[in-house]
């Protein structure tokens, strides 16, 4: 399945981003308070880990008030790793606002403890990085042009599913 393998590859590139610099980049890793007991959030990499089926409703939670729906087309999980891995693709053609609610969604998931640790704006997109309890989130926001792309994909960063997406995607036959 062409899907599953797209899917691994967008988990990689939150990996690469959320482990590598980027030009043109923001960093904000670092002093941030962001996670403490204040917050709620376990930011870092200590305290409880977040499972897939949190992530996905603290995503659909945060994405449904800020205007989006979930387009039913989007990326699919094997079953084998949905809970290490998580993508939600926004109907960025039915919201009024994309930008707007893209900007919303990032809002609450970072005052719900996601800690912003880097953004990268080029040509009209907007893609940020965020973290939480050893998960990587990669927001982004393609909806400036034509072509209206707005998704997120979460992925738990621990060696245990870095293996089981590895797996995953080595049985899902290409098409």
């Amino acid at each position: 399945m062409r899907k599953v393998t797209w899917v691994a590859a967008a988990a990689g590139v939150v990996l690469l981003v959320a482990g590598c610099g980027s030009e043109g980049g923001t960093d904000k890793g670092g002093s941030s308070s962001a996670g403490s007991s204040s917050t709620g959030g376990s930011g870092g990499s200590g305290g409880e880990r977040l499972t897939g089926a949190a992530v996905t409703k603290e995503l659909t939670d945060a994405a449904t008030a800020a205007g989006f729906t979930q387009d039913a087309s989007g990326e699919q999980i094997p079953a084998e790793a949905k809970d290490c891995m998580v993508s939600w693709t926004a109907d960025a053609e039915k919201a009024k606002d994309p930008a707007k609610s893209y900007a919303d969604t990032v809002a609450t998931l970072t005052k719900g403890g996601w800690n912003e640790e880097r953004k990268t704006e080029q040509g009209g997109s907007v893609i940020k990085s965020l973290k939480k309890s050893g998960w990587q989130l990669q927001a982004s926001n393609h909806s400036a042009g034509p072509l209206k792309l707005v998704m997120f994909v979460a992925v738990d960063s621990s060696p245990e599913c870095a293996a089981a997406l590895t797996a995953a995607n080595k049985a899902t036959p290409s098409s």
